[in-house]
């Protein structure tokens, strides 16, 4: 308990206590005060303890015919006042923010721990399996059926869409297909960690594109970035033990749909109420529909079968599980990457995409074993690097 001192000061309406009195000994009532050690006056907007009020109105004691007294108070209360008054904290808006600090971490964390299994059983699809096309139309359509299941069963939200909608999704879609086969492409000829030293150079892409074709200007300092990100990507390229030109163009192809894909994205969606997951999962389904013709016609199930056949042959029947797992995280990091996007700024997503390749990279070199040297690690340093100063710079 905290100690109190206390002092009376007399309350401005005693005398219309009085006058409503029926007894004519009735005294004007006393408040009992404390004495802060910044103020004597009593503060109202210190917090106050009641707990019995016949201590500082005695008026409401009464005695008896047997001249006993008779309490005839039907409250008790006291007031108390703190020596000290501390601010009113809103703990709830607090706790609700820390609540979100976790809730971005674990998005992130999740983002990027998906994202690097994807990479490794990706890659080792590719490698015992090298059909990227037909690796990209699973990856697709286990997202799509993974999405439809949720939404049958009421696990996630279904989306109201129009035709509208599908519309403005659409140009969305088809880059956003031409980047995915493209990236899958260049992983099947080259090390994961090369084709994410080539996709950091994403930004530079972004800046010449708006540059020249949507007519957006930037300031010095991103263009000043982008200096280090041509620069470390190229060094990564000349020095590149296992350099494919297939690999390095379909890493730069990527990045250039992946680029069209976030302008349409911004011009098409806006207005458009769907969350980041349902967003992703209408993308997932209408990129599958568009895909799946060209899949067909550019490999087929012929040279699917033989392909197959030969992969079980030499790896066994985990071959399946591998193509299941790199399909299904797939859906799970691209969806955990947009509904983290309902949470954070584009710079504090753009950082995170910038760790995010970090991770791929070193864990693709550690898991796989790939010879790197180390003018070539310098050079994917120095581009990292400059994808970091253009997401400060760009904001």
């Amino acid at each position: 308990m905290i100690s109190l001192k206390q002092s009376t000061l007399s309350i401005p309406g005693s005398e219309f206590l009085r006058r409503r009195s029926p007894s004519p000994n009735f005294q004007s009532p006393v408040f009992p005060v404390v004495k802060s050690s910044r103020s004597s006056i009593f503060s109202l907007s210190k917090p106050l303890h009641i707990s019995s009020v016949e201590s500082f109105f005695p008026c409401l004691k009464k005695s008896s015919k047997n001249g006993k007294e008779k309490d005839q108070s039907l409250v008790r209360c006291k007031a108390y006042e703190a020596d000290r008054s501390e601010p009113i904290r809103d703990s709830t808006l607090a706790r609700s923010e820390a609540a979100r600090k976790v809730k971005i971490g674990t998005y992130f964390a999740t983002w990027w721990a998906l994202n690097v299994i994807f990479n490794i059983y990706n890659k080792k699809v590719l490698n015992a399996f090298p059909f990227p096309w037909l690796t990209s139309t699973l990856s697709l359509a286990a997202g799509s059926l993974i999405m439809l299941v949720s939404w049958a069963l009421r696990i996630a939200e279904t989306p109201k869409t129009d035709l509208e909608f599908w519309k403005s999704l659409f140009p969305v879609a088809v880059a956003h297909t031409i980047g995915h086969v493209a990236a899958t492409v260049s992983m099947s000829k080259v090390a994961v960690s090369f084709t994410h030293i080539i996709k950091s150079g994403e930004p530079a892409f972004s800046v010449l594109v708006s540059r020249f074709l949507l007519g957006e200007t930037f300031p010095p300092a991103v263009y000043l970035s982008l200096v280090p990100i041509i620069g470390g990507c190229g060094l990564s390229a000349l020095t590149e033990l296992n350099f494919n030109m297939t690999g390095f163009m379909g890493a730069m192809i990527s990045n250039l749909a992946f680029v069209f894909r976030n302008i349409f994205s911004k011009k098409g969606m806006k207005g458009k109420s769907v969350s980041g997951m349902n967003y992703y999962a209408c993308l997932s389904m209408l990129s599958l529909l568009i895909l799946t013709p060209f899949a067909i016609a550019v490999e087929g199930p012929q040279m699917w079968a033989l392909g197959f056949k030969e992969a079980v042959s030499q790896i066994g029947p985990q071959i399946i599980w591998w193509m299941a797992a790199q399909s299904v995280f797939y859906h799970l990091y691209n969806q955990v990457s947009y509904m983290s996007l309902d949470e954070i700024s584009p710079l504090t997503f753009s950082v995170g995409n910038t760790m995010k390749r970090i991770s791929v990279i070193v864990s693709s070199i550690i898991i796989f074993r790939t010879p790197v040297q180390p003018i070539n690690a310098l050079g994917a340093a120095i581009a990292i690097l400059g994808t970091f100063l253009y997401s400060q710079a760009k904001q």
